[in-house]
């Protein structure tokens, strides 16, 4: 980069400090930072590489964790009965109308389950490129499939290069009830995370996490309809939503942002050379979770004094899950902070007995029985 390159940098930067997505809005009103999921119960055994959750209407929940997916039920949810076993990381869950289990599959792409029939049907290629990537995956009341690919031809497991690398190239995908007919309804996406129908099956829900936007589509008999931007500038990087049965939807948000991220982000030389020369666990980028090493970056005493991260700390890590009521408005959250033990929220359900929550950084299924607005 020539000295005109950094100069015209640095007169943006202050033209423009505050504008479009430079600006990380502040946690206030209905996200205002508590400590309560901190205080949610956790359910059973740690589960590494938890990942989604989602509740079958009976009072069951599956959960997907490492190439496993399985079923917990019982007044506590402390009866687990292994469902599937995959070759590779089990991501996305939902359940269809006629009783199929849906699955995301790390580089694979979306498995069927029959309760009745012991092998699973694939749907593997859209527009002639693999699946690799998919992060979720949703349905409609008529029984139509809705899925997304984080990033086209790049596993779950690579998102801090996607982010790093600014790419924009996941995709949103439709299918038939049989996994039919597979159609690429949008491309070029900034990592398009959650996906979900709403219970009308009138409208689609979008969350991309590296624009930190929610999006609302019309569905119809001609597909998508014009994009609206519910949320358009997040204070974190937003994960899956699931219907919170009642016209809303349960938001993880699976890192917060920092100033220190986003200016890393406009250096793209020193990112290239940190990507290039640093292990990825100390790459100044989101986490799951962090503060467990030394070598990590943020490690300075207004972080961190005498072993304790303080809470109100810039965040190596974060828990946050926001409920949103049916404009996609946010009424409600969950936090555990930068001292917290429950970070890296990547999804949550509604049941009868509470708030099911899927902690990946943890590595915990969490219950909250509180009141959530």
């Amino acid at each position: 980069m020539g000295l005109f390159d950094h100069l015209l940098r640095d007169i943006r930067s202050v033209i423009d400090r505050d504008g479009g997505q430079n600006a990380i809005p502040p946690l206030d009103g209905a996200l205002s930072p508590n400590d309560r999921l901190d205080t949610a119960t956790p359910i059973g055994e740690p589960l590494p590489g938890i990942d989604d959750v989602i509740a079958d209407g009976r009072g069951a929940v599956y959960v997907s964790a490492g190439r496993n997916v399985w079923k917990l039920s019982g007044s506590d949810f402390t009866t687990l009965t292994l469902v599937a076993e995959f070759e590779d990381e089990a991501g996305g869950l939902a359940l269809h109308p006629d009783g199929r289990l849906l699955v995301c599959v790390a580089g694979r792409g979306l498995a069927a389950i029959d309760p009745a029939k012991p092998a699973p049907r694939w749907l593997e290629v859209a527009d002639g490129r693999a699946l690799t990537g998919l992060l979720s995956v949703a349905v409609a009341p008529d029984g139509r499939i809705y899925a997304v690919e984080g990033s086209t031809g790049r596993r779950p497991d690579q998102w801090r290069h996607d982010v790093m690398e600014k790419r924009a190239n996941g995709r949103l995908v439709t299918c038939g009830a049989g996994l039919d007919n597979p159609q690429v309804l949008l491309r070029d996406l900034p990592y398009p995370y959650g996906v979900a129908v709403s219970a009308d099956g009138k409208s689609l829900w979008l969350t991309e996490s590296w624009t930190h936007r929610l999006s609302r589509f019309a569905l119809g008999g001609n597909g998508l309809g014009p994009r609206e931007i519910v949320a358009g500038n997040m204070p974190g990087y937003p994960a899956r939503l699931h219907p919170d049965g009642h016209g809303g939807f349960l938001l993880g948000i699976f890192a917060r942002r920092t100033h220190l991220i986003e200016f890393v982000l406009k250096e793209d030389d020193f990112r290239a050379e940190m990507m290039a020369t640093m292990p990825l666990d100390y790459w100044v980028a989101p986490a799951l979770v962090g503060g467990s090493d030394c070598l990590e970056p943020m490690q300075i005493g207004g972080v961190k004094a005498l072993g304790i991260q303080k809470p109100w700390a810039p965040p190596r890590s974060y828990g946050l899950l926001v409920h949103l009521d049916a404009e996609g408005d946010a009424s409600d959250s969950l936090h555990s902070r930068a001292g917290g033990r429950f970070h890296g929220i990547t999804a949550a359900c509604a049941t009868p007995g509470g708030i099911v929550i899927a902690a990946r950084g943890a590595g915990r299924l969490l219950l909250h029985t509180g009141d959530l607005r």
